[in-house]
C-alpha cells in the first residue's frame, strides 16, 4: 500500500510565460515526479521524440480515444488536439507517484472537474509583463510571426483564467519561481489529508500515554 495517494500537479500558462520550463526544473528536483505524456495531433517539431515530449495521433487516432474515454482531459489549440492519457495518470497516484501536468487552462478546467479532482494542485504561472512575454515567444525562434501574433492575441483568454487556480506565481526570475514551486509542493505532500498513516501514529502517541499512567 502506497505511503500517501499521489497529487496531480497542473501548470499552466499563456504560451511563454514559462510552464515547461518550470516543469522541467521540478522534476530536476524530484525526479520521482512523473511526467503526463500528452497526445497530439500536431506534427512534431525537430528534437521530438513520440512518446516522450508527446505521443503523435493521427485526428482518427485521437477522436478515437475521446470516444473510448480514454482522455482525462482533451482540446483544440490553434487547429490541433491535444489531451492526457487517463490510465497512466490513475495508475500513478494509486501507486502515490506525483504526476506533473503541463496542460492549459482548458485542461486544467476538465481535471479538476473530473473523479480525479481531489487529487489535484493547479499553479497558474503568469509573466512579468506583456512586452516580456512577447519577447520570450520571440526569442524561442521556434514559431512563425503569424503564429506568435496568434498566440499573443490568446494570451489576455488565458490569463483571465488565473483565478481559478489555487496557486498564482508570476515568473519575473526562473530560479525563484523554481524555489516557490518546489515550496507548494512539499507544503501540500505534507498535507494532514495526504498523511494516510497519521491517524494511526497518534493512536501509538496515546498508547504511550496510556501505557505511562
Amino acid at each position: 500500500m502506497a505511503a500517501r495517494r499521489g497529487i496531480l500537479i497542473i501548470l499552466s500558462s499563456p504560451s511563454g510565460a514559462g510552464k515547461s520550463t518550470l516543469a522541467k526544473t521540478l522534476r530536476d528536483w524530484d525526479p520521482t515526479i512523473a511526467f503526463s505524456v500528452s497526445a497530439t495531433t500536431r506534427a512534431a517539431r525537430p528534437g521530438e521524440v513520440d512518446g516522450q515530449h508527446y505521443f503523435f495521433r493521427s485526428r482518427d487516432d485521437f477522436e478515437a480515444m475521446v470516444e473510448n474515454d480514454e482522455m482525462l482531459e482533451h482540446a483544440e489549440v490553434f487547429g490541433n488536439l491535444y489531451g492526457s492519457p487517463r490510465a497512466p495518470v490513475e495508475q500513478a497516484i494509486e501507486a502515490g507517484n506525483d504526476v506533473l501536468f503541463d496542460i492549459d487552462w482548458q485542461g486544467g478546467q476538465q481535471i479538476r472537474n473530473s473523479s480525479l479532482g481531489r487529487d489535484v494542485v493547479s499553479i497558474f504561472i503568469l509573466p512579468p509583463s506583456i512586452a516580456e512575454l512577447e519577447s520570450r515567444l520571440q526569442g524561442r525562434a521556434q514559431d512563425s510571426a503569424d503564429v506568435i501574433s496568434r498566440r499573443m492575441q490568446k494570451s489576455q483568454a488565458e490569463i483571465s483564467h488565473w483565478a481559478e487556480y489555487d496557486y498564482v506565481l508570476v515568473n519575473r526570475n526562473i530560479e525563484a519561481a523554481a524555489m516557490e514551486l518546489q515550496t507548494i509542493l512539499t507544503a501540500e505532500r505534507m498535507r494532514r489529508d495526504r498523511q494516510p498513516g497519521l491517524s494511526d501514529f497518534v493512536r501509538g502517541l496515546n498508547l504511550e500515554f496510556e501505557a505511562r499512567a
